[in-house]
């Protein structure tokens, strides 16, 4: 099932939150929307779940526009919103029984163990909402979320609260979900983004300022200078590396190794590798560090 956003636009009052936003998203793409705070995601999101109305522009999901017509879009959108809102004073069972009942599912109570199978909730299942960690109440939301089978998922921040593990159990999850649904997933986290999200959206103050396939983010912005990653045999003085040209910075990562940053677009390893057999020093090892996600966002943000 696919996404269209056409020309989206929304402001609350004289602020801005999104300016002429225009991408599209299809079946079996996990798509990583990020951006600072107060760029706009999570207007982004609540818009395409039909909770707002855009100002101007549209939404589509499967040809059918989220203005006209939203009743049809919801039953088809799984949402995890930021805040995760549950009834803290309801039991687990209960309340995942509860949102099947309202998606009129049938063999709900079959329905509802599938879902806490899949999100590890067994051993909480007889609890209070309000008695769960963190991590606990955020696996619920996101079994309310997926507890219809819906064609589309938007996660807002899914892995808030959860301990490492739990966090690649999630995103184990998320992956294999993605495989038959469309996925939009808001996160912080950019090592999330790039372990399960086939491309990645960037917004900034309300404007799409990126749209990349995850392994090529790095050619969005371009390399003033490259930074090497050197292994020596031996602990060495770093600053004897300073009589070549073109190195703006060097870092002592650990005993032997160094993080070299160049002044311009020149590769330098050739210089760097004669250098060393002049002054007697081994290299074990020399590599080109790729420019990540992390880096790119900065670059577009800042």
């Amino acid at each position: 099932m696919s996404i269209v956003i056409e020309n989206l636009t929304k402001s609350y009052g004289k602020q801005i939150a999104l300016y002429d936003v225009s991408f599209s998203v299809g079946t079996g793409e996990i798509v990583g929307l990020i951006g600072p705070n107060g760029a706009g995601k999570s207007t982004l999101m609540k818009i395409i779940c039909s909770l707002l109305l855009p100002g101007s522009g549209n939404v589509w999901v499967n040809g059918v526009s989220v203005v006209n017509n939203p009743s049809k879009i919801k039953k088809h959108l799984g949402y995890l919103p930021e805040n995760n809102p549950l009834y803290l004073d309801l039991y687990v069972r209960e309340y995942l029984s509860h949102i099947a009942g309202l998606y009129r599912i049938p063999n709900a109570r079959q329905r509802v163990l599938e879902v806490v199978n899949q999100t590890g909730l067994e051993p909480e299942i007889d609890k209070k909402i309000g008695r769960l960690s963190k991590g606990y109440r955020q696996r619920v939301g996101l079994a309310q979320a997926i507890i219809h089978d819906p064609e589309i998922l938007i996660l807002d921040e899914p892995t808030t609260g959860l301990d490492p593990n739990q966090i690649v159990e999630i995103r184990n999850l998320i992956s294999d979900l993605g495989k038959a649904k469309t996925v939009i997933l808001s996160t912080h986290i950019m090592q999330e983004v790039e372990a399960i999200c086939k491309r990645v959206i960037i917004l900034n103050k309300g404007r799409l300022v990126a749209d990349e396939n995850t392994g090529e983010v790095g050619n969005l912005t371009p390399e003033e200078s490259q930074t090497i990653v050197v292994e020596f045999s031996n602990d060495i003085d770093e600053t004897i590396l300073e009589e070549l040209q073109d190195i703006r910075n060097i870092k002592k990562i650990k005993s032997g190794t160094l993080l070299i940053q160049t002044s311009g677009y020149k590769d330098i390893r050739s210089d760097l590798f004669r250098f060393a057999v002049d002054k007697g020093l081994i290299i074990l090892s020399m590599h080109l560090k790729d420019k990540k996600l992390e880096d790119v966002f900065r670059d577009l943000t800042q």
